[in-house]
């Protein structure tokens, strides 16, 4: 009887282990997913800075629905320029998933958009990014 309880007792403490271990390990990857994230939406707002003379162009910039190619999450993005002469959009592409959880973050050039016309410009993802996403403009400077 004792040996039955003695095996039980380490039965139950080493699932205890495992299972503490995988926790730790899933929170391990959560938090390199989320600092790789971080370093993704930093990096994408040091490039936004590098834009001189930009005028916030928020409201010319559309995001179409996301689609898998390859490995990577990618959206169509338009700009439409109400200005009379070209304008160049460099604009910041916010993924995120079906709870509004920001997944990645990319920076596109659209250059040489016509005066009263649309042009568009592929956002890709810098990773490979699962479940539902969508893409969002988070910023865009007309320059």
């Amino acid at each position: 009887m004792r040996r039955t309880t003695a095996t039980a007792l380490a039965l139950a403490a080493s699932t205890a282990l495992a299972l503490t271990g995988c926790d730790t390990v899933a929170d391990k990857a959560g938090e390199v997913v989320s600092s790789a994230t971080a370093a993704a939406a930093s990096a994408a707002q040091d490039r936004m800075n590098e834009v001189k003379d930009g005028v916030n162009a928020t409201g010319d910039v559309t995001a179409g629905p996301t689609r898998t190619d390859g490995d990577r999450t990618v959206a169509e993005i338009t700009a439409t320029n109400p200005k009379g002469k070209d304008a160049d959009y460099t604009v910041m592409v916010t993924f995120r998933d079906g709870e509004g959880n920001l997944l990645d973050t990319v920076v596109l050039s659209i250059d040489g958009v016509p005066p009263g016309a649309p042009k568009t410009g592929t956002a890709r993802s810098n990773r490979t990014l699962s479940g539902e996403t969508t893409a969002e403009i988070g910023q865009a400077l007309r320059h």
